[in-house]
């Protein structure tokens, strides 16, 4: 009987680590086949909508708001951040791949040189270092909020396409697999209790959207007004369950970044959105 549980508790333990190393790919495929299972009537694209996508009266609603939005001039003032020369004479185009047009499907991505990972956040910081600039604080909606909502603008439509490639950035997207799947707080919740676990059931008056597609839609406005990051998002989340926060940021943040999203491969971009 000894020997019986001994190698019963090995296989838990193989099965175990077999589910921890599963691919990225897989952790992928795996999350749409139940989400697709749960609700088959919804588009895969369509979870770029987020909790919209569960509930067509909000969509329809979504859709007339977004023929006129009503934060344009936010997205003007972004627009002129990105233009205005920094201090060395260069502008933000000059210092991003392909003038920063098409690019912000690419981002978050793996920096092996600097062995962390690079938010298009990080990467907008990293030229105004080096252009003599201070940097943005990553949750400053006015600054970097604004800049970074016009500079998503210019890919939208860009499918996501993270990459994980090498031994450290897979260690950086299971450091962010972690932080979604870990409990955490007094109320002792995951992100993925509410994301992969309750998706398209109301919490309170809120219906919980799915992890795929929520790297596809940032920043949003929320009541048309109000800029919000996905890493100040994520730090509203943890003070929702009483867990203390990171700082939008953080490398704790920035790897959890780029394991959503890498689960929203191949779905579009579309950045600068409303939500209620």
């Amino acid at each position: 009987m000894n020997r019986f549980l001994a190698a019963l508790a090995g296989l838990f333990t193989l099965l175990g680590v077999h589910a921890a190393m599963a691919s990225p790919e897989q952790d992928r495929s795996q999350l749409l086949s139940q989400i697709k299972a749960a609700y088959p009537d919804i588009k895969s694209n369509d979870y770029v909508h987020g909790a919209l996508a569960f509930d067509p009266d909000s969509l329809a609603q979504y859709n007339s708001i977004m023929q006129f939005p009503p934060f344009v001039a936010d997205l003007e003032m972004g627009e002129k951040l990105w233009k205005t020369p920094l201090k060395r004479g260069k502008t933000y185009a000059e210092c991003l791949p392909n003038g920063g047009r098409m690019i912000a499907g690419n981002y978050p991505q793996f920096d092996h040189a600097k062995g962390q990972v690079v938010t298009l956040e990080r990467a907008i910081n990293d030229c105004r270092v080096a252009n003599d600039e201070a940097p943005y604080e990553y949750g400053d909606a006015a600054t970097m909020g604004r800049l970074t909502a016009y500079l998503r603008s210019l890919s939208d439509g860009m499918k996501m396409n993270i990459k994980v490639e090498g031994e450290a950035a897979l260690q950086a997207y299971e450091d962010g697999k972690k932080t979604f799947y870990s409990r955490a707080g007094q109320l002792n919740f995951s992100c993925a209790n509410c994301h992969v676990d309750n998706v398209g059931n109301r919490l309170r008056s809120e219906i919980l959207s799915p992890a795929i597609g929520q790297a596809t839609h940032w920043p949003v406005f929320i009541g048309g007004d109000r800029l919000t990051t996905l890493q100040k998002r994520f730090e509203r989340c943890h003070r929702d369950v009483r867990q203390a926060p990171d700082q939008a940021g953080s490398t704790r943040y920035d790897n959890l970044e780029y394991f959503l999203s890498y689960l929203s491969n191949g779905l579009p971009l579309q950045a600068s959105v409303f939500r209620k």
